[in-house]
């Protein structure tokens, strides 16, 4: 008989580094009160991701939307973007926000990414870029769609908020695309509670973005050439991202173990469709999506009630499509997306987190199976 859990089972639970050492890495600030500004943490913390990222231009923001939007702003775009639907609202407000209109293309529905055989039907003399999404840690079929990209003379930036210290093709995620956004949320394998990143391929592109993000200043003088907004992170943001670098490796290898044990038993279940197989990737371990085959979305709809019955929540990511959105409504004719609208109705993220008991995961996987 599964017991219902005392605690609730969330979808994730946030990493946190030792409470002593967080408060050793800012205890200098109650005496130099530098919080923010692009202190000695926000400097620290800049050096160490770009040595993760094998960056030569990396920018941190005050949270992974704002990275995105200035990302497109940093490009001067004008016209349409493809895009994909299977997202975050985030993603598509960052590119309607900048005054650019989302064209929908539909994903692979393994992958859950962009499908680069339909993008180029959607290409016209209006498309300036295409905003793919790294899903769940998957990433997208980057040879391919920076082919295109060539072919026709457009940018690319990447959404890789799921992706950090994913490797593919033998390169750091972060090194495909003009611009690769990351996010530090606190949800993300690794945080800084609130907190956003970009590499830049161009340095003219990477001066333009670092402007942007504080007001659009020029370094040192104030005065500016572009309306830029206030994105940068604190001091306080930097410290625990400082803090939780020192952990990730273990983190991620944690949840890998977690991982492994859902496989374990949801390997033998017929009825779902797991993690893809996908050659030469380096997995982070974000998310555990699981996506139902028989009777879905039925099934997948019944077994999230069921999961919720005994306390545990698990997510439908992504459902909604973002097309379908009602702020959209007045702005947008989607084309139809069969695959991405297919996955939406059928998918489901388990939880995954590092301190995730193997008890847990019985409980979880029980109800799944009965």
């Amino acid at each position: 008989m599964v017991m219902k859990s005392n605690k609730p089972i969330l979808v994730t639970r946030s990493s946190m580094p030792p409470f002593d050492e967080y408060t050793e890495m800012i205890h200098n600030m109650w005496e130099n009160r530098w919080l923010t500004n692009m202190g000695n943490m926000h400097e620290k913390l800049t050096s160490r991701l770009a040595e993760e990222f094998e960056a030569d231009h990396f920018l941190l923001f005050s949270n992974g939307h704002m990275a995105l939007e200035l990302a497109l702003q940093s490009l001067k775009l004008d016209g349409e973007v493809i895009t994909t639907p299977f997202t975050f609202l985030s993603t598509t407000q960052a590119i309607v926000r900048n005054g650019l209109t989302p064209v929908f293309c539909d994903i692979d529905p393994v992958r859950f990414t962009i499908d680069p055989a339909k993008i180029e039907p959607l290409i016209t003399d209006r498309t300036c870029a295409i905003v793919a999404v790294h899903v769940y840690g998957i990433p997208c079929e980057t040879d391919a769609i920076e082919a295109l990209a060539k072919k026709y003379g457009l940018k690319v930036i990447y959404d890789a908020a799921h992706a950090f210290q994913v490797r593919y093709k033998g390169q750091n995620i972060a090194r495909y695309g003009d611009i690769s956004m990351f996010s530090f949320h606190a949800t993300k394998v690794f945080h800084t509670v609130e907190g956003g990143g970009a590499v830049c391929r161009d340095f003219g592109v990477y001066q333009r973005l670092s402007r942007l993000r504080n007001f659009g200043f020029f370094q040192g003088a104030f005065d500016g050439d572009q309306l830029g907004v206030n994105a940068k992170m604190s001091e306080f943001h930097a410290a625990m991202g400082l803090c939780n670098l020192r952990y990730i490796n273990q983190e991620i290898q944690k949840r890998k173990n977690i991982s492994e044990c859902y496989d374990k038993i949801l390997r033998k279940v017929k009825g779902l469709q797991l993690f893809p197989d996908i050659p030469e990737l380096e997995r982070n371990y974000a998310y555990y999506p699981v996506v139902f085959l028989n009777d879905a979305p039925k099934s997948r709809d019944k077994a999230c009630e069921d999961l919720q019955k005994y306390n545990i929540t698990a997510r439908k990511y992504f459902f909604p499509l973002t097309s379908t959105f009602s702020c959209y409504k007045d702005l947008l004719h989607p084309e139809p997306t069969p695959a991405a609208e297919d996955i939406a109705g059928r998918v489901l993220c388990l939880p995954l987190y590092a301190s995730l008991s193997e008890e847990e995961i019985n409980r979880i996987c029980d109800i799944l199976l009965n």
